[in-house]
């Protein structure tokens, strides 16, 4: 008698910045979706996709950086207003006050993409969240981010090497050009099996749904 095949993880590409507020708010609905539904497999990827391209590579102070993204003290006052609300509102820890500087993330990715090689890139996601978000780590900072990385089990020799050898860099660089051409003008965006795009924060009621039917084994997209 034959065993049955177990069933094919489903794929989800997830364009993402660590410090893009809603993708760490979209990541913590997705997780509690996933903490419900133990029998869907997902082969997760995390993308890069970059909210200031043109960043200095040194970043720029966050109180400069964010009024001349808002127009102003009161623009920016207002829009993360709105949004440290929201991330409450999510039960996530958070702390705005801590972060003194908005980094260039391409080294973050850089980080993102090694992780997938020794299983820890969802921890190493994690990690780069609550650094920025809760305690105000500048993760433009290769020494934090290789911290980040040792503390989830990657290699620090390793890791130096990689950086001082700009490894992945044009890689992560083409594939954050590449989302842009395809359409992608903000983040988080999730997309399934690459045809099946949920774009923004999505409740984890939404998700639930989206893993019942993949759990039916549904078809997903062509709606």
């Amino acid at each position: 008698m034959e065993t049955p095949e177990a069933p094919s993880a489903t794929m989800l590409d997830i364009l993402s910045d660590p410090i893009c507020p809603w993708c760490y708010i979209g990541k913590a609905k997705l997780d509690a979706a996933l903490r419900d539904a133990p029998e869907v497999a997902l082969d997760i990827h995390w993308r890069c996709y970059r909210l200031n391209p043109d960043m200095p590579e040194g970043g720029m102070g966050r109180r400069d950086y964010l009024e001349r993204k808002f127009g102003g003290p009161e623009g920016a006052k207002n829009v993360y207003g709105r949004i440290e609300q929201a991330v409450r509102d999510a039960g996530l820890p958070l702390d705005f006050s801590k972060i003194e500087r908005t980094p260039n993330t391409l080294d973050a990715h850089r980080l993102i993409r090694w992780a997938r090689t020794t299983g820890a890139q969802e921890a190493v996601v994690d990690a780069l969240f609550a650094a920025y978000f809760v305690n105000g780590v500048d993760i433009g900072d290769r020494d934090a981010l290789i911290a980040i990385g040792v503390a989830q089990g990657m290699d620090d020799d390793l890791l130096r090497r990689l950086y001082s050898e700009d490894a992945d860099r044009a890689l992560l660089e083409n594939e954050d050009a590449l989302a842009r051409e395809m359409g992608v003008t903000g983040v988080p965006c999730f997309v399934l099996n690459e045809t099946y795009a949920l774009v923004g924060a999505q409740e984890t009621a939404t998700w639930r749904q989206v893993l019942e039917r993949i759990a039916k084994g549904e078809t997903l997209g062509g709606e």
